[in-house]
């Protein structure tokens, strides 16, 4: 179960049983298990997070910065899905955070707006939300998305809690899915990309995602079931231009539907939530 101090960071965050609708105790007791041994030392001691700027080439990036209060630890890119940064996603950064990694939490719609806009899922639901970020979406070209990944992996190497010598990783849900999968072909030092339910990876038109695979990269593409049934070939062509590349790739379609890997989506699932996350684990484990 979560000790006290866990529960007092979360309702910080504002994260509450109400984020998990089905299965709340149960959801909030796993989220909150120890996280198993990575790549990073794993850390018991306290956890230090401040909001973060950086110049990039098309603007000022926002985010927040977690990472153990002691020590140098491999940096990570961590993306959030639509809804950008909120609650829910500080809470999955400060876990990983907590199991040993320096986490940059960083704003994908920083051209046009910075730090948080909703305050979960229901939030961007319910108040137009998909309406308000559609314009923002529209800067995510192949060549945006490399220049940010660029941006964030120098701005971690500079950082005294990250082990440059390390590698970086980096991760993304949903629309930034295709964020992570980019994201080694960007920069040498981002040696692993994990995509959970990612959306735009095998894209028929212009530069795709799934054609910038690195062979000496370690990938982790996790696609939800509804997914698959809308766009059934899209696994094949990921495992082809992985075997193209010659690089090392698990792909798989989980039991489970888009959004599933998220805290307040209301696709949560925890069982499924909770195999990506170690899953996630065992690829910065091996890269990085």
């Amino acid at each position: 179960m979560c000790d006290e101090q866990q529960l007092a960071r979360w309702a910080k965050d504002g994260i509450s049983r109400r984020h998990f609708g089905v299965g709340a105790l149960a959801g909030v007791a796993v989220a909150c298990a120890p996280s198993e041994s990575t790549a990073g030392e794993s850390n018991d001691g306290p956890i230090t997070e401040r909001e973060v700027t950086f110049a990039t080439p098309d603007g000022t990036m926002d985010g927040e910065f977690y990472h153990p209060a002691t020590g140098k630890h491999p940096g990570v890119i961590f993306w959030p899905d639509i809804g950008g940064i909120r609650p829910a996603k500080r809470a999955m950064a400060r876990r990983l955070a907590e199991a040993g990694y320096a986490v940059l939490l960083a704003n994908p719609y920083y051209r046009d707006v910075a730090g948080q806009q909703f305050e979960d899922f229901a939030d961007l639901a319910g108040n137009d939300g998909f309406a308000k970020v559609t314009p923002w979406r529209t800067k995510f070209t192949l060549e945006t998305l490399q220049t940010d990944a660029r941006a964030c992996a120098e701005w971690l190497q500079g950082k005294d809690a990250v082990d440059a010598a390390r590698g970086i990783g980096t991760q993304g849900y949903c629309m930034t899915g295709s964020f992570a999968v980019v994201g080694p072909s960007a920069y040498d030092a981002i040696r692993a990309g994990g995509s959970f339910h990612g959306g735009g990876l095998v894209r028929a038109e212009g530069p795709s995602p799934h054609k910038v695979l690195r062979a000496d990269a370690h990938y982790l593409i996790a696609i939800g079931q509804n997914d698959d049934a809308r766009a059934p070939s899209d696994k094949d062509a990921l495992r082809e231009a992985a075997n193209a590349a010659g690089t090392t790739a698990e792909i798989e379609v989980y039991p489970a539907d888009h959004g599933w890997c998220v805290l307040d989506s209301p696709s949560y699932d925890e069982i499924q939530a909770e195999r990506a996350w170690s899953r996630l684990l065992e690829l910065y484990k091996a890269a990085l």
